[in-house]
């Protein structure tokens, strides 16, 4: 009688571990799918994206997000089932921090796909590229056309947006630290310039031409003839992200945009976007990819 317990309680032990492997498994294999099929069957998402034109931003008037970033990523979540999207304005600084917190499912700023970046945020594959640019004093006195020519000036003043690429561009072409000075928006980029209190600012040639555009002053002028340097990580290639435990939410991003890219949604969004072109800005679907990137390549 005894051997017959002792029969059924070892039965009983492998059945229940038999359960918890699957669940662990099933568990580990489908987190991504589970969190793809609560935004579907809640019909929103939430976006964490940062006011930089013509990337992202809330528009004064409506209130409504636009941007080339954020309509790229409609689509997507629109071919994905997800109808809403749901902004939410942060700095830049904190866009990767957000997520990383899960305070938003995904973020979307034409962020540069960067090594570092890597490390703290699961990249989608890149929707977009762009190179860098300047804008300077009227007239430029200082005779600026590219980040050398900055370092090679130590009495010249360049305006950053916290957070950004250019920090590492302008290091790697010798801009001295002392040189630097960090301010919180791009419209405060401008200003810096235009107020005398920088010589130049520096960002993504399309964020830099739409905010000139936009501020329309005769005291500051975009520097056409500007010479890309020859530096990696420029073009840049920009991408949503999310966060790094959701890897089947980000594969199925990256199915339903290269559905996009192959049948002209994405070319289209560029075309009809501030700032930007389909042949100037579009990645190919066998073009550079995150993994690349992500690299270092």
């Amino acid at each position: 009688m005894k051997k017959y317990a002792r029969l059924l309680m070892l039965a009983f032990v492998l059945v229940l571990g038999a359960c918890g492997n699957g669940d662990s498994e099933s568990g580990d294999s489908g987190g991504g799918s589970d969190k793809l099929a609560e935004l579907q069957e809640s019909g929103t998402i939430n976006v964490g994206f940062a006011n930089e034109p013509p990337y992202a931003y809330q528009d004064s008037d409506s209130g409504e997000l636009e941007g080339a970033a954020i309509d790229i990523a409609t689509a997507v979540f629109e071919e994905m089932g997800i109808e809403n999207v749901e902004g939410h304005l942060t700095d830049w600084g904190e866009l990767i921090p957000g997520v990383q917190a899960g305070q938003y499912d995904v973020i979307t700023a034409g962020m540069a796909i960067l090594p570092d970046r890597c490390e703290n945020a699961l990249f989608a594959e890149p929707e977009m590229q762009y190179g860098e640019g300047l804008v300077v004093a009227a007239g430029n006195p200082h005779d600026i056309h590219s980040y050398a020519d900055i370092a090679d000036n130590p009495d010249v003043t360049v305006a950053l947006m916290e957070g950004t690429t250019q920090f590492d561009f302008l290091d790697q072409e010798g801009v001295d630290p002392s040189q630097i000075m960090s301010v919180g928006d791009i419209p405060g980029q401008l200003s810096a310039v235009q107020s005398g209190n920088a010589d130049v600012t520096a960002a993504t040639e399309a964020t830099l031409r739409a905010a000139y555009e936009s501020l329309d002053s005769e005291d500051v002028e975009i520097v056409e003839d500007f010479e890309q340097p020859d530096i990696e990580g420029i073009p840049s290639f920009g991408a949503a992200a999310f966060n790094l435990e959701d890897e089947g939410l980000r594969e199925a991003y990256n199915e339903a945009l290269a559905t996009l890219k192959e049948d002209g949604t994405i070319d289209g969004i560029l075309d009809d976007s501030e700032g930007f072109t389909a042949d100037n800005n579009r990645v190919e679907v066998d073009g550079m990819t995150t993994e690349q990137l992500c690299a270092g390549e």
